[in-house]
């Protein structure tokens, strides 16, 4: 294959309007804590938002990476190398974990961002106590460790082994790629469940579900896939991408973005249904605090932008196969798992004896951390994406993604 594959020169302009709307963004987070009077509670708390959205994309894409090298397939091909780019961002996220093991040793106004980390609280509280074994923070600390451990090692030889298919196409490696990938997704699996329960599911100890794990799976991989939808639909406006981006390429990948927001939608009404016909006491305030003071109007707002319209718009065979709207769905998407994150996160942080309300500084914190985070992330993506060509030039299947092109 004669031609190169390269990012088109403005993404240099991109990583640097990234990085700057990043940082006016986390000054926004500093402003909204400096006026809500909160400070360092509201800083943390939107903070830990903005980075497991950010996370769950590069995971999520670890995971659609190896779901593809198991699949096989032209969509697979052409989002290769953008997924291997947001995998290569975990070096990134593992330092941007550091201020979230300071919020476990600094409790501003005697409120932890994790309750249980905070030794009179669980002094008082027997449930904390009988949740301590797994819930302190040494072993708190040592499973992120494992965490991001885990990932790392998937994440490099992932990486390694395609560049070294770009140079040898020794087809082999394909081989080699596909074992890795299987028994990948299962501790893919197994290490986002238990991150999902550590970093989300305990900001509220008292309350469990044993479904939130998968919950939390199938959103990193609906973010991610959305996320990569769009940053196709930016390279096929321009050369030399336009030429090899199909409308088969985007329809297949409608296809997969409309079975992510349907497994979403699932588990997330499987939860609320085995909840309510539960109805227990000590699972039910969790959808108490999301029912009341304005976060109902949230949660009806999720329904119809997280699934419903979605659901709809991606019924077409038409929108599929157009970039363009198909670009404006994923839009839609980031947007709602957006919302999404502020509705699973900062109810969490109502106290007892208070009125349930939205509170809009929480809104405007998070938000900001979002893009803040997502800024500083998005320029470092995009770095990675330029070392690369776009598609994999010597892996066996590449032939596919041409064929797709001149035949549609």
């Amino acid at each position: 294959m004669d031609a190169t594959y390269n990012v088109p020169g403005g993404a240099d302009r991109l990583q640097r309007l990234a990085f700057i709307a990043g940082a006016v963004a986390l000054v926004v987070v500093a402003l909204a804590a400096f006026l809500s009077h909160e400070g360092l509670s509201l800083v943390f708390r939107a903070y830990l938002v903005g980075f497991v959205f950010w996370t769950g994309i590069a995971i999520g894409s670890l995971a659609l990476l190896m779901l593809q090298h198991l699949s096989g397939g032209a969509w697979g091909m052409v989002i290769r190398r953008p997924l291997e780019a947001a995998t290569r961002t975990l070096p990134l996220l593992a330092v941007m974990f550091l201020p979230l093991v300071v919020a476990l040793f600094v409790h501003p106004g005697g409120h932890a961002l994790w309750e249980w980390s905070h030794h009179e609280a669980v002094a008082a509280d027997k449930i904390l106590q009988h949740k301590a074994t797994y819930l302190n923070v040494p072993f708190f600390l040592g499973r992120a460790v494992f965490y991001f451990a885990v990932w790392g090692v998937m994440i490099y030889f992932l990486n390694k082994w395609s560049e070294e298919q770009d140079h040898s196409g020794d087809p082999r490696i394909k081989r080699r790629l596909q074992s890795l990938s299987g028994p990948g997704l299962v501790l893919f699996g197994l290490t986002v469940t238990f991150a999902g329960v550590d970093w989300l599911m305990s900001l509220e100890p008292h309350w469990f579900s044993t479904i939130y794990g998968m919950l939390v799976m199938a959103g990193w991989g609906l973010s991610a896939l959305a996320f990569i939808i769009l940053v196709l639909g930016a390279l096929s406006g321009q050369e030399p991408m336009s030429r090899v981006y199909a409308p088969a390429h985007f329809q297949d990948l409608g296809k997969l973005l409309l079975a992510f927001v349907m497994v979403y939608a699932y588990f997330s009404f499987s939860q609320f249904l085995i909840i309510w016909a539960g109805n227990l006491p000590e699972e039910i305030p969790w959808y108490l605090r999301r029912t009341r003071g304005g976060w109902d109007v949230i949660g009806i707002l999720l329904v119809v932008i997280h699934f419903a319209l979605p659901f709809i718009m991606l019924l077409s065979r038409d929108l599929k196969r157009n970039a363009r709207r198909l670009v404006w769905v994923a839009a839609l998407v980031i947007l709602a798992r957006m919302v999404d994150m502020v509705y699973l996160v900062a109810p969490a942080f109502h106290h007892e004896g208070q009125p349930v309300h939205v509170n809009p500084w929480d809104f405007l914190g998070m938000f900001a951390a979002m893009v803040g985070l997502g800024g500083i992330w998005l320029a470092f993506y995009i770095r990675q994406l330029k070392r690369r060509p776009l598609l994999p030039l010597l892996a066996p299947d590449v032939e596919n993604v041409l064929n797709a092109t001149t035949h549609h």
